[in-house]
């Protein structure tokens, strides 16, 4: 008899160990358990033990368990740290002292101890904080009957905060060979820039820019552009956002090009449109693309293009591997140069968090 009345104890023991952590169950009767990280919009997040981090749609959950405290956004502002417990169609919020009872869209957003801490820093930050700087220095070359040497640095700057957003860019190459004797340089360019944006609704931000370029062999000793305009955030999600911007900028480029043609200037005002795109194609790898043309009003007919692509993946906290694709076209070069410049770069990286 003894024997018989402890099977159920253990049963129930193990049962217990099973539904550790924070239990959801949909409306078709999946089960999720594990951490809950966060719920934003309408998407639930929670980090599991085998399936890593899962996102779920909040108006398909049916039930939601969570013993630990979490802080949670109503409706009305309040925020509060309790745990979550379903009660019929209602959702039990159980801060201490005090239960609150409230639909599930009255729920604006979870965030556990992390998230809470993350957020707040981003509701004033001081202007050294937040900034995410990715980078990498790469060296190539060559020895034997020819000598080659490829030095290049690509670097970028990001700070994101729930009001706006702070990019700094620069890119480096030079690349020189010598061959039976005679050295020269085969590449040298130098293209740089910092960007503003500024939210003025959830969707619609204000944006501007200054960009700065130099480059030998297409006889370019400066090419300086100042614009902004508007932005839309045409998608925004978990994993990425793609902004579609437009305005006016003006444009000074300053040629020297081979004797025996003088060195000359041109000013230009100009229309422009583009997109920026980012995705999180996994944990560990991010993809990122910005395109740009420049319509001259100026000279009627004449453009330009940027486009920039790139891909990094973390193998480390701090360690990258990057690869990044930079193309310029210029409608109207300087005499005898080609209108397309194209720089890319691949190699180790870093990244740095602040």
């Amino acid at each position: 008899m003894r024997n018989k009345s402890i099977f159920p104890l253990v049963a129930l023991s193990l049962g217990s160990f099973g539904l550790l952590g924070d239990q959801i169950v949909m409306k078709n009767g999946d089960r999720v358990t594990g951490s809950i990280v966060k719920k934003d919009a309408a998407t639930l997040t929670i980090k599991t033990e085998h399936f890593g981090v899962v996102t779920l749609p909040w108006d398909k959950v049916a039930t939601v368990t969570a013993d630990k405290p979490l802080n949670v956004t109503l409706s009305g502002g309040q925020t509060v740290q309790g745990s979550l417990e379903t009660a019929g169609d209602k959702v039990v919020v159980a801060a201490a002292g005090a239960k609150q009872t409230v639909a599930p869209e009255e729920i604006k957003t979870i965030r556990d101890d992390a998230e809470q801490k993350a957020y707040l820093r981003m509701l004033n930050p001081g202007w050294g904080d937040v900034w995410v700087i990715n980078g990498s220095i790469g060296i190539a070359g060559t020895s034997g009957n020819a000598k080659t040497a490829t030095f290049t640095t690509p670097v970028n700057a990001t700070r994101v905060t729930n009001t706006d957003k702070t990019t700094v860019y620069f890119n480096f190459i030079r690349a020189s060979a010598s061959i039976a004797g005679v050295s020269a340089a085969t590449a040298q360019a130098v293209r740089g820039g910092v960007g503003y944006n500024r939210n003025v609704s959830p969707r619609l931000f204000v944006t501007g820019f200054n960009d700065y370029e130099y480059d030998k062999f297409q006889n370019l000793d400066l090419r300086f552009v100042a614009g902004g305009g508007l932005g839309y955030i045409a998608w925004k999600g978990e994993k990425g956002r793609l902004d579609l911007v437009g305005g006016g900028a003006y444009n000074r480029e300053k040629f020297d090009p081979a004797r025996p043609r003088q060195p000359f200037t041109r000013n230009s005002a100009e229309i422009y449109w583009g997109d920026d795109f980012n995705y999180k194609l996994s944990s560990r790898m991010n993809f990122i693309q910005s395109y740009r043309m420049f319509n001259n009003m100026t000279n009627t007919g004449e453009y330009r293009q940027n486009v920039d692509v790139g891909l990094t993946a973390a193998l480390t906290k701090w360690l990258t591997w990057n690869a990044a694709v930079s193309d310029r076209y210029l409608s109207n070069p300087a005499p005898g140069r080609k209108s397309n410049d194209f720089l890319y770069t691949m190699g180790l990286g870093f990244t740095v968090r602040r």
